[in-house]
């Protein structure tokens, strides 16, 4: 084997060592999830907010409302599309990076009729590289950057907002746990009145229509509880949904539902700032200015292209040829005005979106500090209200077990406590759920007053 061929084949073998080959990736069409709760070991500093990263992670002994927010950032279907979406503009800023290759060509000419010893074979040889992609490659790569920026930040508001979900159905599932316990409570209540009246009525002591009455009650108390019990059926199976589990996975969910109160005069202080500091608005931000880029693109491409190249030719006498040829297009009927005019329309709805998305977020969070007040409002006078009606309750039970009180008249008392303290657990859901949409759109760290 010649030099040259050595030379040919290591040219070769050099250009397949950096090319990427392909490996096929095929579909799975079953589902994924796992059967139960995984043992996933998380690191700290994977998570994207301090609130999550400093509370310990350890579901063997339940999942309380933070561990569950840890798991859905860690292990939501959703988020890893997003995660994915994520790779696809890091590679895109990857390739905007890059240089386009010199153009190499080479045209034989092979005469149809020759002289013996005359004529040869004609050929032309040679390389060019188009200039006007280093004038608009720092445009691109910066649109590129920007748009990578968008994405990460994209998934920065995408994980607060399943941390927001994760927290909103824990709050439910709470709620209604409570609520379908209050609401047995009561069943139980009517429940021994009914046998009581059931045996009155049979002594003739009672009419059917009180019987009735009460029957009516106490079938409410169970569509109550039925309806109850389906609700937080279907928000368990959201919540496995959300967390990536298979829909019959049973989670033993532990502590209470409470959100820390955000200090609605610190909040109102920096509302300024909040275009700073939440994620989907400066994923806004970061999409302008890829957008800004992209005009910048476009004023640039009215300029005309340049193409530069060296040739070497020889003609079928033999005689060889060397030189360089130019090429630019002439900017007389188009010149990049119809691109520029769609991009600049283009920035200016994103302008436009920017300033609508951040006139609503303030508009949002002012709503939800009002309700919010009132809501603590009514609390307050619930409580008072529920204090009452527990105190009463209490005598009426020592009343019936001295014999001062018939069982009628206690049921009553005790259901009047129950209706009370379901309302109180309707409100408190309601009062945590404002909170949690509250923290969620102020999009990170904020801070808290004492819990109440």
């Amino acid at each position: 084997m010649g030099r040259g061929s050595k030379s040919g084949w290591f040219l070769g073998l050099t250009l397949l060592a950096g090319c990427t080959f392909y490996q096929p990736e095929p579909l799975v069409s079953t589902p994924t999830w796992p059967k139960g709760l995984p043992r996933l070991q998380v690191d700290p500093k994977s998570l994207p907010f301090p609130e999550l990263a400093a509370h310990p992670f350890d579901p063997r002994d339940g999942l309380d409302m933070t561990e569950v927010a840890t798991l859905a950032v860690v292990n939501n279907p959703d988020l890893k599309l997003v995660r994915d979406d994520l790779g696809i503009a890091r590679a895109q800023a990857f390739d905007a990076g890059l240089l386009p290759d010199p153009q190499f060509y080479y045209s034989p000419q092979i005469p149809e009729t020759s002289t013996p010893g005359e004529n040869v074979i004609a050929f032309d040889v040679g390389l060019n590289y188009d200039l006007s992609a280093l004038v608009l490659h720092h445009a691109r790569q910066a649109t590129a950057d920007a748009e990578a920026r968008k994405a990460d930040l994209a998934l920065l508001w995408q994980e607060w907002q399943v941390v927001g979900q994760a927290r909103l159905l824990f709050v439910r599932i709470r709620a209604e746990e409570g609520l379908r316990d209050t609401l047995q409570e009561s069943r139980q209540i009517a429940v021994q009145l009914q046998r009581r009246e059931e045996g009155a009525l049979a002594q003739g002591n009672l009419t059917v229509t009180v019987l009735s009455v009460d029957a009516t009650v106490l079938q409410g108390i169970e569509r109550q509880i039925s309806d109850t019990e389906l609700v937080l059926s279907q928000n368990r199976m959201a919540l496995n949904a959300l967390l990536g589990l298979a829909p019959e996975t049973v989670l033993n969910l532990v502590g209470e539902a409470r959100v820390p109160i955000l200090d609605a005069a610190a909040v109102r202080a920096q509302l300024p700032t909040l275009p700073q500091r939440r994620p989907d608005l400066r994923a806004l931000a970061a999409g302008y200015d890829a957008q800004d880029q992209r005009l910048w693109q476009a004023i640039l491409g009215q300029f005309p292209a340049i193409n530069f190249g060296l040739l070497k030719a020889r003609d079928n006498n033999g005689t060889n040829y060397h030189g360089y040829a130019v090429s630019t297009n002439l900017p007389i009927f188009n010149r990049n005005r119809g691109v520029i005019a769609i991009e600049k329309a283009t920035r200016q709805r994103l302008h436009d979106e920017y300033q609508l998305r951040i006139n609503t977020a303030q508009q949002e969070i002012a709503q939800l500090l009002s309700d919010l007040a009132q809501l603590e409002h009514t609390l307050r006078a619930l409580d008072e209200n529920l204090a009452l009606q527990t105190q009463v309750a209490r005598q009426s039970a020592l009343a019936l077990q001295a014999g001062t009180v018939d069982l009628s008249a206690n049921a009553l008392v005790q259901e009047t406590r129950l209706v009370k303290l379901t309302e109180k657990i309707t409100l408190e859901q309601a009062m945590q759920e404002e909170r949690v949409a509250l923290e969620t759109l102020v999009g990170g760290e904020f801070p808290y007053k004492e819990l109440k």
